[in-house]
């Protein structure tokens, strides 16, 4: 049975629905699904909780679900370059749970290993801490984490065989493998797909265990998060 599908649309159907939980890979526009984002949005599937670092910027990545009130919740480490998140949020038109940026990598993570929760310094004494049990560990507080499970994960990897063993880019590692484990079903796109035996298994990053449908996303264009420019200098 292949996990290959030939399109996005055709990867999510059948998975989505109004309320669910998704998990995204991606750090800013850096290794973002960008076709799986686009066929949620297209679904029109609405009511979402979305778990992901942040939500892009303005009308891309995340960003298109935010125009689009798709997106109820966010769970996140910050809002970003992203004005329409920071305008939802403080007009209370979107739920915001912030999670400092470690702590949220590892709350995907031990959710996708089984852990339900763990206890971590980070927060403790701050606004990240209320409501939240704390404990002692050898005369040091601690705050406990609930791991995060999702409905489905949609991640973003450079190169996969046809068993879904995938390779990611360079930086674009980021919060991909921690939000792939933590899904009940992982949904990746990547640039390219190659024969079974061509990835050496040691350059594995995310074993095919994990993937269960797999879709080829290029090509792709390079987007910019925020671009800077230098004065040009005059003789």
């Amino acid at each position: 049975m292949t996990k290959i599908y030939s399109s996005a649309e055709a990867a999510l159907e059948g998975l989505l629905f109004d309320g669910m939980t998704i998990c995204s890979g991606g750090f800013g526009l850096c290794g973002i699904p960008e076709r799986l984002i686009d066929a949620i949005a297209a679904s029109g599937v609405k009511g979402l909780t979305v778990a992901s670092n942040n939500a892009g910027i303005d009308g891309e990545g995340l960003g298109k679900l935010l125009r689009t009130r798709q997106i109820a919740k966010m769970i996140s480490s910050y809002v970003g370059e992203n004005k329409e998140f920071e305008r939802q949020y403080l007009a209370g038109e979107l739920e915001v749970e912030f999670s400092p940026q470690g702590t949220l990598a590892e709350r995907m993570r031990a959710g996708g290993a089984g852990i339900p929760g763990f206890y971590t310094k980070t927060g403790v004494g701050t606004l990240v801490a209320e409501g939240k049990e704390t404990k002692e560990f050898d005369g040091q507080t601690y705050v406990l984490e609930r791991g995060i499970r999702s409905d489905i994960s949609i991640i973003k990897g450079w190169k996969a065989d046809e068993s879904g063993n995938l390779i990611f880019n360079k930086t674009a590692r980021n919060f991909n493998h921690p939000a792939a484990t933590a899904g009940r079903i992982c949904i990746a796109e990547v640039e390219e797909i190659v024969p079974v035996g061509s990835i050496d298994p040691d350059h594995v990053h995310l074993p095919g265990v994990y993937v269960k449908r797999l879709v080829l996303g290029a090509p792709y264009d390079k987007k910019i998060e925020f671009r800077t420019v230098r004065q040009r200098e005059t003789a």
